[in-house]
Order: structure tokens, then sequence, then C-alpha cells
């Protein structure tokens, strides 16, 4: 297992310097944010950010991620163009010697929450999502508003996608999703890249749109569109922990079992309804994730990739990007880190 943590770049609040000093942490999670989706990332950018990452101690370990431009979610006519780019995307990562690329096929919306800041009872305040405060957003003032994704929609692309994603179906999507990959998966496979679909979060639709990634027959069904080692998941312990209806230890045994998990993000939630919950602390006694059972289930089907502790409560005054502040995660990776230890009875890489 590999200890990684996010980092979002020169601009970050959080530097490479401070993540270096967490216990266990070793690679890092990152992305080119400024370059616009659809086009084709240069080869030489990588390397830079490479070159950043590695100055200061650590290894760019985990492409999270490029995003998948909408008309290829679509099936628009430019669809087969884009993925052409996005799979040379994937061929410019693979000579860069990263193995790992984390993605999802979550229509307009990528991670969603209605509350960047919900006061918990010890004073610190993180995520929650809750369906009636969704319904109560207003779309018509864009997606400024609202976390998670690499493109921000004005009010009137938002409507226009809306219309567009209406004549879209579950299966239609999931059509898209098998093109996508038909093209892209024989690509990374030569270029020694893993991809690693993101489960849908929350997994369920949101504001009327398809949602396909959001349980055990739906990963089952992902991983056979295309037979290939290059074709896995993320195991998001939150994002599919927010469904009662996922059992997560069984779920992290059958697919790790497979070898098709390549990236792993932990996160602990707790449940408050059948379509609400907000996020807590990594431990698993503070929400409704066994972390220890998931770490277990993984450590005895052999899983050797990349970990990271996926978003973190503001605490200690911290003041930043939602759920990505320092000590929180930090206390995750920490925490992880530990608990794998124990459990293997090895240290990390």
């Amino acid at each position: 297992m590999r200890m990684t943590f996010r980092w979002f770049g020169k601009e970050d609040s959080i530097s490479l310097e401070h993540i270096r000093q967490i216990p266990g942490v070793t690679g890092i999670v990152s992305a080119l944010h400024d370059i616009p989706v659809g086009d084709v990332w240069p080869r030489e950018r990588i390397e830079q950010l490479q070159y950043e990452i590695a100055v200061a101690g650590l290894a760019l370990t985990v492409i999270e991620s490029v995003p998948v431009h909408e008309d290829i979610k679509l099936g628009r006519p430019n669809a087969d163009r884009l993925t052409d780019q996005y799979a040379e995307t994937v061929r410019n990562i693979g000579k860069c010697g990263v193995h790992v690329l984390c993605y999802n096929f979550m229509p307009v919306f990528d991670w969603t929450r209605t509350d960047l800041a919900m006061r918990l009872p010890d004073g610190s305040a993180t995520l929650a999502y809750d369906d009636r405060a969704l319904a109560q957003i207003d779309l018509s003032r864009g997606t400024g508003q609202l976390p998670g994704w690499a493109t921000a929609y004005g009010p009137d692309e938002v409507a226009r996608l809306l219309d567009a994603y209406s004549r879209v179906d579950e299966e239609q999507l999931w059509e898209n999703l098998t093109r996508f990959l038909e093209r892209v998966v024989p690509i990374a496979e030569s270029s020694g890249v893993k991809l690693a679909i993101h489960p849908d979060d929350p997994p369920w639709s949101i504001f009327g749109l398809p949602r396909i990634i959001t349980n055990t027959a739906a990963l089952d069904r992902v991983v056979s569109l295309v037979d290939s080692p290059a074709n896995g998941i993320t195991f998001c312990t939150g994002s599919l922990g927010a469904s009662a209806d996922n059992p997560l230890p069984a779920m992290a045994r059958r697919f790790g079992a497979m070898n098709l998990i390549h990236f792993v993000h932990c996160r602990n939630i707790q449940r408050t309804g059948e379509h609400d919950f907000h996020e807590v602390s990594h431990p698993s006694q503070y929400g409704d994730v066994d972390m220890r059972e998931v770490l277990r289930a993984l450590i005895e089907t052999g899983f050797d990739g990349p970990i990271r502790p996926d978003h973190g409560r503001m605490i200690w005054d911290e003041t930043g990007r939602p759920g990505y502040g320092l000590h929180d995660r930090a206390l995750g990776a920490a925490y992880l880190y530990g608990l794998w230890e124990g459990l293997s009875g090895r240290v990390s890489s």
C-alpha cells in the first residue's frame, strides 16, 4: 500500500512541504487543473508537475482526474474525437511513468453537497448532503455555488446540459461509457496506466440526471465492459457508503480479489436518512463505514496500490477549500497508516 495525499497545485493553500511531514505519506494525487476539458495534456506539463512534486521529496502517484467531456457522456457526434484526445492524454501520462488515473462519468455535476460547513457537536465543520436542501438549489444561477467539479457552468450552459440529458436515460449513458472505454482502455493498457472509475457521489440521481456507478452490480458491469486489467475502479468508501445498501467490506473483498481496485479513497460518513448524510472523521467509531473491515478485505485480497484520506473536517480553526484542509486529512492518513500496519503486520511502502 502507498499512502497518498491530494494536492491541488501551486494555488493550494497546503504546501507540499507540509504534506511531506505527515507520517507515512509518500505519494501525491494531483492534476493539471488549468487545461480546458477535452484538450490533450502535453507531456511536458505532466513532467513539470512531477518535477515540482519530486523537489519536495514526494512522487506523483495518481492523476485525479482528467475530466471526461460532457459531449462524450452525451454521445454527441464529436464524442469519438474527444475520446481519442482523452486517450492521447492517457498515453502521455503513461510516458511519464504515472500508472493510475482516477476519473468519473457523472453527468454535469461531480461530487455534490448541500452544506459545506455543517457544525458538528465538537465544533468542527464538515460537508453534508440533504435531499430536501438539494431541491431548494436554484440552478438558474449556474453551478458556482456548488463544489467538486473541474468546470463551473453558467445558467445558460446548465439549462442546455439539463435539456440534453433529458433525452439520455441510464442505458444510453451505459452505452456512451462503453463506447468511451472501448477506445481508451486499450491505449491505457499499452501505456501502463490503470483506469480507476470513481463511483457517483452521492450514488443516486440528482437534479433528475442519470447516475450509473452506484453499487456492486454497477461496478461488476463497468469492469466487464472491457475485459482488461487496465479497466478498474476507485473504491471510495464515502461515495458508496452513503447508501446503506452497499456492503463495503464485501465489495472491497469482491473487487480486490479480481485485482481491479486500482485506487482507494477512505472517507467516513454518518447516514441520517435514506438520502441524507454528513462526513465525519476517519476512524470507524464515528460513522457508518467500518474502516477496519474494509482495510482488512483489501489486505487479504493483496491490494498494494495507492490510498488517500478522502475529505476531512475543518478543525482547529483551519479555513480553506471545503473538505480539503490539512489537519483532519493528516489525522486520517496517520490513522489509516497505523490501521494498515496493525492489520497487515508489516510497514507500508
